[in-house]
């Protein structure tokens, strides 16, 4: 009989770009780990073609993914579509659940598609690792969704100290909780970045400098404003003679609003594009040249300050998370969006931001994430919950 260990099978479940950037130094450690099988779970606007059919950059990564038997995203952005496509994907990962049996499944982050993975675990008595948890978005549904998953997992990966204690706060055991960074950063380390000519040329951009980044997400809770908020940041756009970059909004209520404004607008303009997806290292290399970065994505929130990298932070979808200060905050009202950009691209606002540390990190937390998850005993401990105290 042979006394070889079998290998930890620890499954990922990835639902759009919107987690997989973030998760790929992860995945690549997990899977140069000793006596770990990594069980990559593709699926929600992965899948989808109006979303850039992202699951193909996986594939090129180099990853096997599996692909779920039912897709999430039902072509439609309405609340009640989304209340359809949670119940979809809990169906299609139940399967992939009862193919794979994980002996650990990873998480990140707060979208809707990730707390049906999380929530089709529990029958199973899957241990849940949740990279991300403790932030607050007030603005978002994320918010409601992300402590939800918290609550649901066994160990916890948050970006900050401040997001531990607030996991703790929360009631989970402090020995759970682990501050890793954002996984994110690692990437900055790690990805090739493209120069300015390189990127423009491999883009077909065909724009004279460097452009404004901006990345429009709907305010969840806000969703019935969506055409408003995307009329007034259009209106103060207006008053630049800049180029200007668009990146799709991720597949939230509503989104199409905003994905067929932006066209329309790019159409006006010959110094704007719009771009459905840049892959991360194309991401990061703009990043690293772009003037300002307008809207309401949390890399401005997490990554930009990596690159020092001004950040106009328009409304309340970010609204709670720890904000460095590259980040220039702005309600969706026209004239304070352009105030907000004329600081953001001033030279003076660039030199009071030359020293900024990231709070987000050191660049490293693939390396603790993977380290707890090759090496936590797999008992009853970790999946019995007790309620912490603080």
């Amino acid at each position: 009989m042979s006394n070889l260990t079998p290998p930890r099978k620890i499954a990922v479940v990835t639902v759009g770009r919107s987690d997989y950037g973030i998760y790929r130094p992860v995945l690549r450690k997990l899977c140069a780990e000793p006596g770990v099988s990594l069980r990559l779970i593709v699926t929600g606007a992965h899948l989808s073609t109006e979303f850039g059919m992202t699951a193909s950059e996986i594939e090129r990564d180099g990853f096997d993914p599996e692909f779920l038997p039912v897709e999430m995203s039902i072509g439609s952005d309405s609340p009640q579509a989304i209340a359809k496509s949670m119940g979809l994907g809990m169906i299609g990962l139940a399967q992939a659940y009862a193919g794979i049996r994980p002996d650990i499944l990873v998480a990140l982050g707060d979208r809707f598609e990730m707390h049906a993975a999380v929530a089709a675990t529990v029958p199973f008595r899957i241990p849940v690792a949740h990279i991300a948890g403790g932030a607050l978005t007030l603005g978002a549904m994320d918010d409601a969704l992300r402590h939800s998953i918290t609550k649901l997992s066994h160990l916890h990966f948050v970006e900050t100290e401040v997001y531990g204690r607030r996991v703790v706060q929360m009631g989970e055991e402090p020995w759970r909780v682990t501050v890793s960074g954002a996984p994110a950063l690692d990437n900055i380390r790690l990805l090739e970045r493209l120069d300015w000519p390189s990127l423009n040329e491999r883009l077909s951009l065909h724009l004279n400098a460097p452009p404004v980044l901006l990345t429009l997400h709907p305010v969840t809770l806000e969703v019935e404003k969506t055409e408003e908020y995307t009329t007034e940041l259009l209106a103060a756009l207006d008053a630049f003679d800049i180029p200007m970059v668009f990146t799709y909004p991720n597949a939230d209520m509503h989104g199409r609003v905003i994905i067929r404004m932006l066209r329309d607008y790019a159409k006006r303009r010959s110094n704007v594009r719009v771009v459905e997806n840049f892959g991360s290292s194309t991401y990061m290399s703009l990043m690293s040249h772009a003037p300002a970065m307008v809207g309401n994505s949390s890399s401005g929130i997490v990554e930009a300050a990596s690159f020092r990298l001004p950040v106009v932070d328009i409304g309340n979808r970010q609204r709670g998370r720890l904000a460095p200060a590259n980040v220039i905050h702005s309600d969706f009202r026209r004239d304070e969006i352009i105030e907000g950009i004329r600081r953001a691209i001033s030279e003076e606002f660039r030199r009071s931001i030359h020293d900024l540390i990231n709070p987000y990190g050191d660049g490293s937390a693939a390396e603790r994430i993977v380290k707890v998850l090759a090496g936590i005993p797999l008992n009853d401990r970790l999946l019995t919950k007790e309620f912490h105290e603080p």
